[in-house]
């Protein structure tokens, strides 16, 4: 969400303009253009700019996809120039609300260990899990794997005990680096060590955990199959019938896409992953590619373009997880029998 180049490699100010044009050009992913815009104008020094973006997607008539998300970027925000109270309010209405996803947890919660309220910050980590995460023996998907790992570091921040979610936690990182090393507060008072070799292994060790932080967090989808809801499927063929002989039916659609993953998945081809369609949207690519949307070409070069703007989810779901199909059944009992 938040981009991480170095501030002396990207003009942030140019960026968020370039990111706040091409949200005009393309309503359907204003969210989360503007959102990323924001995220520049925090890095640039400019955050009363990037609470303004944050304020335009909450006053928006249209329905945010995580308004929880927007709501905790902007208490954050807030937070780090000077606008505590406000801050705190939003955060505790958060709370209040429960919101089903990690993404706001997660961030409130990071707000708070920031200003060193590790009790609260702990808490919150806490109140989520209990919230999101699935029964003991399944394995939580990947999206939740960042509260396990904040409130691991928070508990360890604190000093206090393992308990099994700390534990499981351990189970599910899996870098070089442990979690109990990664989160050890004497590494934390390392690097204000006067002695230069402390520094340069403490600094050698953070680079690396960083590239494979970055590495997780970019991973790209060399294959992304294009996924259309049976909705969307029958506007596209109403409005362009000749793609009817890509799409038989939405049964043979889906069956299709598990297919095709399947068997690039035996061939080798890893990082595979599925993108989801919406009319409006494929229009307004092949608008912008100055192309009929009736020609089959099209299709690959959307999902080619959904995926790089990171609406890809990977495939196949973890255990336990529900099908991709939207269906409403888990994988293994859907498309992943």
């Amino acid at each position: 969400m938040r981009p991480d180049t170095p501030a002396e490699n990207v003009d942030h100010t140019a960026e968020a303009a370039r990111l706040e044009r091409t949200a005009g050009l393309y309503p359907e992913d204003a969210e989360a253009l503007l959102l990323r815009a924001a995220a520049h104008l925090e890095l640039s020094g400019d955050r009363p700019a990037a609470t303004t973006l944050y304020d335009r997607l909450l006053s928006t008539p249209a329905a945010l996809e995580n308004p929880s998300l927007v709501r905790a970027l902007k208490a954050s925000n807030l937070w780090e120039y000077g606008h505590e109270a406000e801050a705190r309010a939003i955060i505790d209405g958060i709370r209040t609300t429960a919101p089903r996803e990690p993404g706001p947890w997660v961030i409130i919660a990071e707000s708070l260990e920031a200003h060193d309220e590790l009790e609260s910050a702990e808490e919150t980590f806490t109140e989520a899990a209990r919230l999101l995460l699935p029964d003991a023996g399944v394995e939580p998907p990947q999206a939740l794997h960042p509260l396990l790992y904040g409130r691991h570091r928070v508990r360890r921040m604190r000093g206090l005990p393992h308990d099994d979610w700390d534990t499981l936690a351990d189970t599910l990182h899996t870098a070089p680096v442990t979690l109990d090393e990664l989160h050890d507060p004497k590494r934390v008072w390392s690097l204000g060590s006067d002695n230069p070799a402390e520094l340069e292994a403490e600094i050698s060790r953070l680079r690396t955990e960083l590239g494979a932080y970055r590495e997780a967090l970019s991973r790209p989808f060399p294959v992304a199959v294009l996924h259309w809801p049976a909705p969307e499927l029958a506007e596209l063929l109403s409005a362009y019938p000749t793609l009817s002989a890509e799409y038989p039916s939405h049964e043979t659609h889906l069956t299709t896409i598990e297919s095709s993953l399947r068997e690039l998945s035996t061939s080798g081809t890893d990082n595979l992953g599925i993108v989801t369609g919406t009319v409006p949207s494929y229009e307004a690519f092949a608008a912008s590619e100055a192309t009929s949307p009736d020609d089959p070409t099209l299709l690959p070069q959307y999902a080619t373009t959904l995926a790089a703007r990171g609406r890809a989810v990977a495939w196949p779901p973890g255990r336990g997880a529900g099908c991709w199909c939207g269906e409403g059944r888990g994988y293994d009992a859907c498309h992943g029998v």
